[in-house]
């Protein structure tokens, strides 16, 4: 075959398609995949532990939302060590007053927009088995920590129901997008993470109903990038600014995480810019 015939068939020169060059972030460790098949579409330290701030609670939504005859209307009744664990933590809250009645659904609601750690405290009491309240909650943490076994994960590991760590509270980028994933086979863990906004209606110890002040969702990616569906922010002194993210477009979800960025609006614009590309490469 001649040069010239070569030239012509493009064998030779044919240029590769110009590929999108993998954006840089802020943030510590990063994330993406094809929700589809899991395949990966960028990575940064994706396999390095980190703390995780309050995306732990994915996996607290997770363990609740897989129990065996679940009932979203069961009521539970709102405890004073709920509000004295917010209180001595200075931990975001939702707000619930001792002694309401408030349902698993609303609860769910509690945890995943405002971030309460009195709605997660309240559901690793109600789900986790034993005597004491100390033993519910170690149970609960053991349920969690059996469904990351679950999923395969090894660099995974939860001492809390809610993020706040005693030392031993750590994921990655990559398996916390693979936690999100599989809550994200629930239709009720799906409707919950892409609400912006709830009000829960409680029941008071009196009997009456008491209208709650609205939970906005901390994930501002919802108002800002067209497309997404979730998931969850997290954030603490060692954990900095975290953030797992889903989005569709043409039917298509990428998912992901950052992990320690610099602020509120930086993991935002990390998280956006990995979307973009993601979306690039499927």
């Amino acid at each position: 075959m001649t040069t010239g015939a070569l030239l012509a068939s493009g064998a030779l020169y044919a240029a590769p398609a110009q590929a999108a060059a993998a954006p840089s972030i802020v943030a510590k460790g990063g994330f993406v995949m094809n929700n589809a098949n899991g395949k990966s579409l960028y990575t940064k330290a994706a396999d390095t532990r980190r703390s995780t701030g309050s995306t732990t609670k994915i996996m607290t939504a997770k363990v609740v939302l897989a129990q065996k005859n679940l009932n979203l209307d069961t009521k539970v009744t709102i405890q004073k060590a709920y509000s004295d664990y917010i209180v001595k933590n200075n931990a975001s809250s939702a707000r619930l007053i001792v002694g309401d009645k408030v349902t698993v659904r609303q609860l769910l609601y509690g945890l995943m927009l405002p971030s309460g750690c009195d709605a997660a405290y309240a559901l690793a009491d109600k789900f986790g088995s034993g005597s004491t309240r100390a033993a519910r909650v170690k149970s609960f943490i053991g349920k969690m920590n059996s469904e990351a076994k679950k999923l395969g994960l090894k660099n995974t590991h939860f001492d809390s129901f809610d993020g706040i760590g005693n030392g031993s509270n750590y994921s990655t980028p990559r398996d916390l997008t693979k936690i999100a994933s599989s809550a994200m086979k629930s239709s009720t863990f799906r409707s919950i993470v892409k609400t912006k906004k709830y009000t829960a209606k409680t029941t008071t110890k009196t009997g009456s109903t008491r209208t709650m002040a609205p939970w906005t969702n901390t994930n501002t990616l919802l108002s800002s990038y067209s497309g997404t569906i979730g998931v969850k922010t997290g954030s603490g002194p060692e954990a900095k600014y975290c953030l797992v993210f889903a989005a569709t477009r043409n039917g298509k979800t990428v998912i992901g995480t950052v992990l320690a960025s610099s602020s509120a609006t930086q993991r935002e614009k990390d998280a956006k810019k990995l979307l973009g590309y993601g979306f690039g490469k499927i």
